[in-house]
């Protein structure tokens, strides 16, 4: 019998060969992107949830859209999943030279400089080299890229010494959207809304916490309580679109003072 990853490999080659599944058959890179970022994301939220069986299913989803691309890839020749396990395990091997070969690394803090020292120098040889932020977290969330900009920038020096001066900088930047909204000047809200988006990123991160996560956590609090919202509201015998704006606050401020 095959082994695990050489059976899902020939059952994807399956799906695309002739006679295989017509959906399969259709798919491109770039057609597949919207399943790679959902498949990410819903193996996210299995971590979180802490369900294991849950977080091996996702687990094997994503698995699944890296198998389709290196699927893709040796259909024109151009790469392989040999060919990215390679690229990745040769990458692990030059990047750890504290645990492959003679370099010295105790803490995780200096693995880290190591590793961008290394990350570098392989963007010089290969004549990569751009604008210092140039590339940081493209594509990731928007939440996420700020903290990875600010993360860097941080490590030439540029970055606040403390907590206590970000959260004035949150306030200012609250200053002035209040500001521009009274001016009406509608096209620079949207621009001062984004900046303080970007100071309330950089508070969390000054806290060693992760806005993105902290997003999350507040999303799933508040589908919660709109839930226990609604629930009352059914009690009193009326559904979320007959209730009143005072009826639901009322209700919302009732689930509040019951969790505390």
């Amino acid at each position: 019998m095959n082994d695990p990853i050489t059976r899902l490999r020939e059952i994807m080659h399956t799906l695309r060969s002739p006679g295989g599944c017509p959906w399969d058959q259709e798919q491109t890179h770039l057609s597949l992107l919207p399943h790679l970022i959902e498949e990410a994301y819903e193996t996210v939220a299995a971590i979180r949830s802490g369900d294991i069986r849950h977080m091996e299913e996702e687990l094997g989803d994503l698995l699944l859209q890296v198998v389709f691309h290196a699927e893709l890839g040796s259909e024109t020749g151009s790469f392989d999943f040999d060919s990215i396990c390679n690229a990745i395990s040769d990458k692990l091997i030059r990047r750890h030279p504290h645990v492959f070969a003679d370099a010295s690394a105790g803490t995780s803090e200096e693995v880290l400089k190591q590793w961008d020292q290394i990350k570098a120098a392989e963007k010089e040889q290969t004549g990569q080299v751009r604008g210092y932020l140039e590339d940081v977290g493209r594509g990731f969330p928007a939440l996420l890229r700020a903290r990875e900009l600010q993360k860097k920038a941080a490590k030439v020096g540029f970055d606040w010494p403390s907590p206590e001066p970000v959260l004035d900088k949150v306030r200012e930047e609250l200053d002035e959207v209040a500001a521009e909204i009274a001016s009406g000047a509608s096209e620079r809200v949207a621009e001062e809304i984004g900046d303080l988006l970007f100071s309330v990123v950089n508070l969390a991160r000054h806290h060693k916490l992760d806005a993105e996560t902290l997003l999350s956590a507040a999303n799933e609090k508040f589908v919660e309580r709109f839930h226990q919202v609604e629930s009352a509201l059914a009690g009193d015998g009326k559904t979320l679109r007959e209730a009143s704006l005072e009826e639901m606050d009322a209700a919302w401020n009732a689930v509040k003072t019951g969790e505390s």
